[in-house]
C-alpha cells in the first residue's frame, strides 16, 4: 500500500508572480509617493493641499508626516524628525515589515512576522499615536509640532 500524499499548501500551488502581486504593488505605491514627495515640495503651502486638522486648528498624529518624507529624500534627517518624529521613527518598522512580506511571499512561506502575537501591541502603538497628538497640541510638547 502506498502513502497517501497531502495536498500541498495553497502558497505553494500558486504561481510565484501571483503571490508577488500585492507585495510589488503596495512597495511600488509607496515608491511612487516618494518619488512624488521628493519632487514636489510639501513644504510650500497647499502644494499638497489643505490639512484638515490643521485648518481646524490641531495638530494630528500624521501633521508633518509628507514634509518628513521630503526632509528624508533630501537626506535632511533632523529637519525630518523636527517635522514628524512618530513618523521618522516608524519607518524603519515599515520599511523591515514591507521586506519581510515580499521575501515570504517570494518563498511561499508562511509569514516570519507572528501577527497573532503582535496583536496585542496594537492598543500600545495607538495609545502612543493618541498621546503623540495631545502632546504636540500642548505647551510642554509644542516642540513636536510641525
Amino acid at each position: 500500500m502506498a502513502l497517501s500524499r497531502t495536498d500541498p499548501p495553497a502558497a505553494a500551488v500558486s504561481d510565484r508572480w501571483q503571490r508577488m502581486t500585492a507585495p510589488v504593488l503596495t512597495i511600488g505605491g509607496l515608491a511612487a509617493a516618494t518619488l512624488a514627495l521628493h519632487v514636489r515640495d510639501p513644504h510650500e503651502q497647499y502644494s499638497w493641499g489643505l490639512c484638515p486638522s490643521a485648518a481646524l486648528g490641531f495638530w494630528c498624529p500624521g501633521c508633518g508626516g509628507l514634509r518628513a518624507v521630503n526632509d528624508l529624500t533630501h537626506g535632511d534627517v533632523g529637519a525630518a524628525l523636527s517635522s514628524n518624529l512618530l513618523l521618522v521613527l516608524a519607518i524603519p518598522f515599515a520599511v523591515l515589515a514591507l521586506g519581510l512580506w515580499a521575501v515570504d511571499r517570494w518563498r511561499g512561506t508562511a509569514p516570519t512576522i507572528p501577527w497573532q502575537r503582535l496583536r496585542p501591541a496594537v492598543p500600545v502603538l495607538v495609545a502612543l499615536a493618541v498621546a503623540f497628538a495631545v502632546a504636540r497640541n500642548l505647551a510642554f510638547g509644542s516642540w513636536l509640532a510641525p
